[in-house]
């Protein structure tokens, strides 16, 4: 099986404009070629007569069922009940844009 080199891990740091300290190298060199291992044990596995899974678990619908509701809106006067301030059926606020 193939490994990975420190210049390849190297490489890709450099594609993803990552800065790495050697440490770093030197620990996703190691952490890459175990993924690698990890993958090539899977490839050992007999999977022609599996059929493919979207997911593992039986899932089914968890959701409520839409249900129509009779809201009530407000009114105008009720939603600006409690504003500090109002001009003409409206919301007064600080003024934020800069001239």
């Amino acid at each position: 099986m193939p490994r990975l080199t420190r210049e390849e891990v190297e490489h890709v740091a450099y594609l993803a404009r990552l800065s790495l300290t050697e440490e770093e190298k030197e620990m996703f060199t190691e952490q890459l070629n175990r993924i690698l291992e990890a993958f090539a044990k899977l490839q050992e596995l007999q999977t022609e007569d599996v059929e493919p899974l979207s997911h593992v678990i039986p899932l089914k619908n968890v959701f409520a069922e839409d249900e129509g509701k009779d809201w009530q809106s407000l009114t105008t006067e009720e939603a600006l009940a409690n504003a500090p301030e109002q001009e003409n059926n409206h919301f007064v606020v600080p003024r934020i844009v800069e001239d």
